[in-house]
């Protein structure tokens, strides 16, 4: 894919983006860094420009870190889910030869 110039606006400043991703998805990346931008400026109004940066950064990491935490452990269960239905259809396999047998015994 071929990279392409996005302009976008975060905490009332206009940026221009280069990337590989769809347009939607860069301003969608923005919105979101704005958002973070916007609500730690509205908790400490009196803060740096840059401090605000690194404090929604360290919030956006922080939900970052939380998902990937969440995507780990459904993982984790999912694999689980999947042992146990191969395990079911070991046993439900087994069970089937077992009745074909006794159903040629009589």
């Amino acid at each position: 894919m071929d990279k392409q110039k996005t302009v976008v606006t975060i905490a009332g400043q206009e940026f221009s983006l280069v990337s590989e991703e769809p347009e939607m998805h860069v301003h969608r990346t923005a919105g979101l860094v704005d958002a973070e931008m916007l609500a730690v400026r509205e908790l400490s109004p009196s803060l740096s420009a840059a401090s605000a940066a690194i404090l929604a950064a360290t919030n956006l990491a922080d939900r970052l870190i939380r998902a990937q935490e969440t995507s780990e452990s459904l993982r984790a269960q999912l694999k689980d889910y999947l042992e146990e239905v191969a395990r079911a259809k070991n046993e439900l396999a087994e069970t089937r030869r077992e009745l074909n047998r006794l159903k040629k015994d009589k």
